[in-house]
């Protein structure tokens, strides 16, 4: 079972959708579980104040360390795995979200203001992922979108275990087009290879059209897959 446990500023906004669908079966399932950390909780004033002023200058306001990292070490076993959700983050993609889901357990700082306090990331040895390279007002949107990509790669919560095979990123492919009934709708006809029964057939019209999606979408992503589709020959 993967243990998620998120520190945030704002825990009424949890379970949220993830009490919802597949995430709420998966966790009756115990596949998953969920503790929201209050990080006020662990400031040392009445007013329970968790933010200062940055040195140096500058607009907005950082978390304090000294407060974060009370949260953190009253709840976090040593060499468990830390996740900060920041835009100056490595970019989050497939392969990282498989690897963390194999994960026990997985702790996700959100920040807020203009972040935290660096001496927190270095002492704590904490990893930063961006989930993308837009700003959002607060890490518990990314949460979401977090956690969301880890459940479902858990085993026997999706109800077909292919689901993910042939999903975007896979291979550095984005996933290819697909239909459903009815089979001409509004003027527009599904391929005919899809009615054909070949099933090398269909697979390899799949794989042209990821290409070819990949390709004219993400260039960056081509051009990893074209490297790694060289190494083989």
């Amino acid at each position: 079972m993967l243990e998620v446990q998120i520190f945030t500023l704002y825990p009424d906004l949890y379970p949220g959708l993830l009490d919802v669908g597949i995430y709420k079966k998966a966790q009756e399932k115990q596949k998953w579980s969920l503790k929201i950390i209050d990080i006020r909780d662990y400031a040392f004033d009445d007013n329970r104040t968790v933010d200062d002023t940055p040195f140096g200058g500058g607009s907005g306001m950082l978390l304090k360390p000294d407060v974060v990292a009370s949260a953190l070490d009253k709840n976090i076993k040593a060499k468990e795995k830390i996740i900060y959700l920041s835009p100056k983050g490595k970019r989050l993609d497939q392969k990282d979200v498989k690897s963390l889901s194999k994960l026990k357990k997985i702790n996700i700082l959100c920040g807020h203001f203009e972040g935290v306090d660096q001496r927190l990331l270095e002492t704590r040895n904490i990893e930063e992922y961006s989930i993308g390279d837009f700003i959002l007002s607060g890490g518990e949107s990314a949460s979401f979108v977090f956690v969301d990509a880890l459940v479902r790669l858990l085993p026997g919560v999706l109800g077909n275990e292919n689901s993910t095979k042939d999903e975007s990123f896979e291979n550095d492919l984005l996933e290819y087009p697909q239909y459903t009934k009815p089979r001409d709708w509004e003027g527009k006809k599904v391929p005919e290879v899809l009615f054909s029964g070949d099933h090398a057939k269909i697979k390899g019209w799949r794989l042209s059209q990821s290409e070819a999606i990949t390709q004219r979408q993400r260039p960056d992503l081509w051009k990893k897959y074209l490297e790694k589709k060289n190494e083989k020959y």
